[in-house]
């Protein structure tokens, strides 16, 4: 590789990305904002697109417990991280099932 690129690599690496975290609920909350006031989508595809701020929430929980309990990341203690993604899959397969829905509430014109 480029050494010019590997350099580039490690300095985003170096960057803390905690407060750009923290931030980007924002633009999230304004999402979820409009996404409940159009009508024409349905509970479901509200509800997981909400789900994904409880997985966010729990993996906060999880990797403070991690922390202080095994003095590890969340990353290296497999099967707490595997809980925490397991809400990322339920608010993925919440969002498919409605958007699963919305598509066959859909009616198909053929002239």
């Amino acid at each position: 590789m480029n050494d010019l690129f590997i350099k580039f690599l490690e300095k985003l690496a170096s960057i803390d990305n905690t407060f750009l975290f923290a931030v980007s609920i924002i633009p999230y909350a304004i999402f979820l904002f409009y996404l409940y006031k159009i009508k024409t989508v349905n509970y479901f595809v509200k509800t997981g697109f909400s789900l994904t701020v409880l997985f966010v929430f729990i993996t906060i929980l999880v990797s403070i417990f991690t922390l202080n309990y095994y003095d590890k990341t969340l990353v290296e203690v497999d099967f707490l991280h595997g809980f925490a993604e397991s809400f990322l899959t339920i608010s993925d397969f919440v969002i498919l099932f409605g958007f699963i829905k919305l598509l066959n509430s859909i009616e198909v014109n053929n002239s």
